[in-house]
């Protein structure tokens, strides 16, 4: 059984959390995540490394990273698939109309 198939609906399954503190911190700056999310880790002194090591001890900050990633990216990408998938052919093929 393939990693998709076991946990389908997870948006975070293969994403590790180092990807996650990288990818929020060069979204937002480490000034507007400590803004987002009221944790020490981002405020004072913040690294990649020192909020790996507090989100690995902390999960309730850890959930609270995650759900940020997750709104701020896998929700975001859902979004474009879906409007991708709902546009007519003749829009996104202009050859769709010949065939």
């Amino acid at each position: 059984m393939s990693d998709k198939q076991q946990q389908p609906n997870n948006p975070l399954h293969g994403i590790k959390l180092e990807r996650v503190v990288v990818e929020l911190e060069q979204h937002y700056g480490w000034q507007r995540l400590s803004d987002r999310i009221d944790i020490n880790c981002f405020k004072d002194n913040p690294s990649v490394k020192s909020s790996l090591k507090f989100l690995r001890k902390h999960q309730w900050a850890r959930d609270k990273v995650e759900a940020l990633w997750v709104e701020t990216f896998a929700n975001a990408q859902a979004k474009t698939e879906k409007k991708v998938g709902n546009e007519s052919p003749g829009k996104t093929d202009p050859w769709a109309k010949s065939r």
